[in-house]
Formats: structure tokens, sequence, C-alpha cells
């Protein structure tokens, strides 16, 4: 292959990774599709493809939608046994930001909702909101009418509006929404119910893998639930340093644009909780440890240079 044509690829690279991401849930598999479609890339007549960036992105789109059709792909859907892979904030795999539905595509939240989704409908949601394709443009990516894409795109948006309704008032001020974070995680510490049950709003949620033990995901659905887990999954026993490899230091950064408390021990993190905040509460947790799933949290987070902790030796 030509110079020229591994240029042109490689201006796409990132677009790609962070579409592949979006649509798949998981870095490692993100970045074999766009690995696939270099490969495809390197063996078509390039002279008879006449918008390339055209070419690669229906080549990566359809990449994925035949993972997420696979067999492996639906038994874990089926089994509701994983989360979306949580990035750390400046990751450019989290892509394109600039409007609030395109930071609001990201969020684990809503990364987590897709996965409901059919393949078609999470491919022409995240085309559509996340990188501004039109109708007609996703109709040729998927092979596809415009009305079906529209179809699709109607009934995947209602079904994130549900998610995106917790956030009552839009977005929170990143300031205010880490406050919030740092009172909810001081009052679970402390085992203060009460006061966990008043900083959580009416129909808050919240989700583990279990620290990355359980077969299947465990949920939370109300607030009561919900403070039950936030006292237990934060309060430090002998049990869960062992199983962490140590005592963890207790980090506040922002993972798929929302804040999070990052539990790092021996500069290797070993689990993340995720806060959605809206009306100043807390509006869903995602809780996330299996070790497969924070490689390239992990990889990010040793090359900055994170904050000093708010709790030192949990």
């Amino acid at each position: 292959m030509d110079r020229a044509a591994v240029d042109r690829f490689e201006a796409s690279r990132g677009r790609l990774a962070s579409l592949a991401y979006r649509l798949l849930g998981s870095a490692a598999d993100a970045e074999d599709a766009v690995q696939d479609t270099f490969l495809r890339w390197q063996a078509a007549d390039r002279e008879r493809v006449e918008v390339p960036e055209a070419w690669l992105t229906k080549v990566v789109t359809n990449l994925c939608l035949d993972r997420l059709r696979s067999a492996q792909a639906r038994h874990e859907r089926a089994a509701g046994a994983r989360l979306p892979e949580p990035l750390l904030q400046g990751d450019p795999m989290l892509g394109p930001a600039d409007t609030f539905e395109q930071r609001e595509s990201v969020s684990l939240a809503v990364l987590t909702l897709l996965e409901r989704l059919s393949p078609v409908e999470r491919a022409v949601y995240v085309l559509r909101v996340a990188f501004l394709y039109s109708h007609a443009e996703i109709a040729g990516i998927l092979d596809i009418t415009e009305s079906a894409s529209q179809q699709h795109a109607h009934r995947a948006r209602s079904r994130v509006r549900d998610v995106a309704g917790r956030r009552r008032g839009g977005e929170a001020d990143p300031a205010s929404a880490r406050r919030v974070v740092e009172e909810f995680l001081t009052a679970a510490m402390s085992g203060r119910t009460e006061r966990l049950v008043a900083l959580l709003t009416d129909d808050a949620t919240a989700i583990s893998d279990g620290a990355g033990l359980s077969k299947r995901l465990v949920r939370y659905e109300t607030r009561e639930r919900v403070a039950s887990f936030a006292r237990a999954g934060f309060k430090p026993t002998p049990a869960k340093r062992r199983l962490a490899g140590g005592s963890p230091a207790m980090h506040i950064a922002v993972v798929n644009g929302s804040p999070a408390v990052v539990a790092v021990v021996d500069d290797r993190v070993v689990g993340i909780v995720a806060f959605e905040i809206g009306d100043g509460k807390v509006a869903s947790m995602h809780g996330i440890a299996a070790a497969d799933r924070l490689g390239r949290l992990n990889e990010a987070w040793r090359r900055n240079d994170p904050e000093a902790p708010v709790i030192n030796a949990w």
C-alpha cells in the first residue's frame, strides 16, 4: 500500500475508533474492528472508492454490526453480564463532544441502555446523534431506506430519553457534580443511610458487575436499595482489601463524561463507580471492577498525573 493510502486511513482512524467504541462498548473490540477495516482498505480497489471517509465508515459500521449479531454477543446481552468499558476523560476514543446529545451518547448510562437495542437501532442512533449523519447517509451505510432510518432513530431516541430524563435540568455543572459525589462518598463511608437516601433522586438506580465476580449484572431500583448498595460497597473490609490487592486510594475523576470514584492500588485502577447527577442529586450509579473492562483506563491513568486522592487509604 502506498504512503498516501496509509495516511488517508490514519487521518480517519480516530473517528473510526470512536464510532466503533460507541457501537461495541469495548475499546479492545473497537480497536480490532478498526484494524479489520484497515485490512479491508489495504485489499480494496481504492481507485474505485470515490469518498474514502464514507467507504471506511460503512466498512467499520458493518464490521461492528457483524460483531453485535454474533452468537457470543447475543449470549452476553441475553445474560446481562457486562457493562460498557469505562474511559478516562481526554481519551480520544470518546470522540465528538460538542453537543449535549454527543456527550450523553457516550455516558455509561446511555451505553448500557444501547445494549438493549437491536444492532441496527444502535447503529442508527450512534451515527445520527454522535456523528450527525443525515438519514440519507445512514441509509447508504446500513443499506436500509431513509424511512427505516428515521423509524429506528425515533425508537432509539425514545428509549434514551427515559435515561436522559433522570438528568432533570440538563447537564450538571462539573464542580457541583463533583461536590455531590464527594458528599455521597463521605456519607457512604460513614454508613449514614439517611443522608445517602437524601442525596438520591426518587427514581435513582444502580448497576454493578459484582466486583467482577458475578456472572450477571446486579441492579438496584429504589432509593433505599441503592443507598444500601452504596453503603455496603464503599464500606472497607479486610476481605475487600484482599480482593483489591491492598488498601485502595480513592480518587475523583471524570469517566465517560461523568464524575466517578476511582479506586487505585499501587497505580493500578481496581474499580470505578460513575455517577449521573440530576437536580443536585445522584440519579444513577455504575460500578465496574472486572479487570478486562479496565485495561485502557489503566493505561490512561498511568500516563496522566491524577489529582491527589480524596481518601488516601481505604
